[in-house]
C-alpha cells in the first residue's frame, strides 16, 4: 500500500472511530455529519468524501468487518477451503464479545447501544443487510462468480448473519451476557458443520479436480 493510500485509510478510520463514538454515547439520530467533522477535526466535506451518507459513517465497522472475511478466504493458504478460511476469520475475531466474557461492563454498554440503535432504526437495519448483501457478492466475485460461488458466498454469510441476529437478540433481552461469547462459538461450530459435508472440499487451492475452485 502507497503512503498516499496509507494515509487516506488513517483517515478514514479516524472519521469512522469519532463517528461510532458519539453514535453509541449520544444515538444515531442526535448526531449530526456536522458534529462528527468537528470532533475529527476535519471539514464536513472531508467526511462526504469518504462517507456519502451518515449510514455509512455507522456501518463502516460492520463492512469492514465483512471486507477482512472476503479477504481470508481471497488470501488463504493451500489446503484451506473457502469454509475454513471464513470460519477461522469469524471466530477468531475476538472484539466486542471477547472483552464481555472477560467481564468488561463498558463493551457490553456499547454492545448493547449499538445493537439497540440497529434495531431501533429502519435505515440502519436495511443499511446492514446491503452491506452484507455486497460482502456476500464479492466472496463469490473472489470464488470465481459462477452458480456454485454465489451459493458458498450466501452460504457462509447466511452463518454469519444469523449469528449477528441471535447476538442482538440475546444483548437487547439482557440474557446472561457473560455467557454469550461461548454460546455464539458453540452455535458457530453446528452452522458450519450444517455447511460442511456439502462443502468439505469447496475453495481447496492446488487441487487436482477440475472443479472451479
Amino acid at each position: 500500500m502507497s503512503l498516499r493510500a496509507q494515509k487516506k485509510r488513517q483517515m478514514r478510520d479516524r472519521i469512522a472511530e469519532t463517528a461510532w463514538r458519539l453514535f453509541t454515547e449520544r444515538g444515531f439520530d442526535r448526531v449530526t455529519v456536522a458534529e462528527v467533522a468537528r470532533a475529527a477535526q476535519v471539514s464536513e466535506a472531508t467526511v462526504f468524501n469518504y462517507f456519502p451518507t451518515k449510514e455509512d459513517l455507522f456501518s463502516s465497522r460492520f463492512e469492514s468487518f465483512g471486507e477482512r472475511l472476503v479477504e481470508a478466504v481471497r488470501t488463504r493458504p493451500p489446503g484451506d477451503s473457502a469454509l475454513t478460511a471464513f470460519r477461522k476469520r469469524l471466530l477468531d475475531s475476538g472484539g466486542l464479545l471477547a472483552r464481555v466474557a472477560a467481564g468488561d461492563a463498558d463493551a457490553l454498554d456499547q454492545l448493547r447501544t449499538v445493537n439497540g440503535l440497529i434495531a431501533d432504526s429502519t435505515a440502519l437495519r436495511s443499511r446492514e443487510q446491503r452491506a452484507l448483501a455486497t460482502c456476500a457478492d464479492a466472496l463469490a466475485e473472489t470464488l470465481g462468480g459462477d452458480i456454485s460461488a454465489r451459493v458458498v458466498a450466501d452460504a457462509l454469510f447466511g452463518v454469519h448473519r444469523a449469528l449477528i441476529e441471535h447476538v442482538r437478540e440475546r444483548v437487547l433481552a439482557d440474557d446472561d451476557p457473560a455467557s454469550l461469547a461461548a454460546d455464539v462459538r458453540r452455535l458457530a461450530a453446528q452452522a458450519f458443520s450444517l455447511l460442511e459435508g456439502g462443502m468439505r472440499d469447496y475453495g481447496i487451492t492446488g487441487a487436482a479436480d477440475p472443479v472451479r475452485r
